[in-house]
């Protein structure tokens, strides 16, 4: 039969392993929700969200400068590209850079543009002024071209016409290749006064 002091030293044995088991479980408790946040947001941003910090004024007045935009990857990747939605793609010039612009001209359409009015003519021929209540009367140049917009490629412009790098200047190719889109536009982030949906 075992007297106090052995029970009471195996006791006290016990109560170090305890403690460690307890602070492992702690530890675990805590990192854990920490873990899978980070897994979460990883597969979130590599295969449903993108997002972008608006660097420049070439999309006033409907994205302002230093705006912060959310874009759906998934929009792309059920359907093409659509005109007048808001993308985030590979900067043809430099495609380490992204850009954000508006779609305008279609694969097959040709894109003519007459004091800075933008006509499209589609593939059987039919011709039609393209809406423009997103760009400010102020910020309407008057350029002047025509651009046949390639297969699997789109055109695009900045609602900025007067200040905006797009199709019109880019000098590798004045196109967007389909598989160079990165997602649509949908939201505004910040800031937060102006938080909402982006078209």
């Amino acid at each position: 039969m075992k007297d106090k002091k052995e029970v009471v030293a195996e006791e006290s044995e016990l109560e170090p392993q305890e403690q460690k088991k307890s602070k492992l479980r702690d530890f675990l408790e805590f990192i854990a929700p920490i873990v899978i946040a980070l897994i979460i947001a990883m597969i979130l941003k590599t295969f449903i969200f993108a997002n972008a910090v608006i660097p420049t004024g070439s999309m006033l007045n409907t994205i302002q400068e230093g705006d912060r935009v959310f874009a759906s990857k998934i929009s792309y990747t059920l359907h093409d590209p659509e005109r007048y939605d808001i993308a985030i793609f590979k900067y043809p010039d430099n495609e380490n850079e992204y850009f954000v612009k508006r779609v305008i001209g279609l694969p097959g359409e040709t894109v003519n543009i007459k004091n800075g009015d933008v006509y499209v003519t589609d593939k059987n021929g039919n011709t039609e002024k393209l809406r423009d209540d997103f760009v400010s009367p102020e910020n309407k140049d008057r350029y002047n071209g025509t651009f046949v917009v390639p297969e699997d490629s789109y055109f695009m412009m900045g609602d900025n016409r007067d200040s905006s790098v797009d199709s019109r200047y880019w000098t590798t190719t004045h196109y967007v290749k389909r598989d160079k889109f990165i997602g649509k536009v949908m939201l505004r982030y910040y800031p937060i006064s102006s938080f909402g949906k982006v078209e």
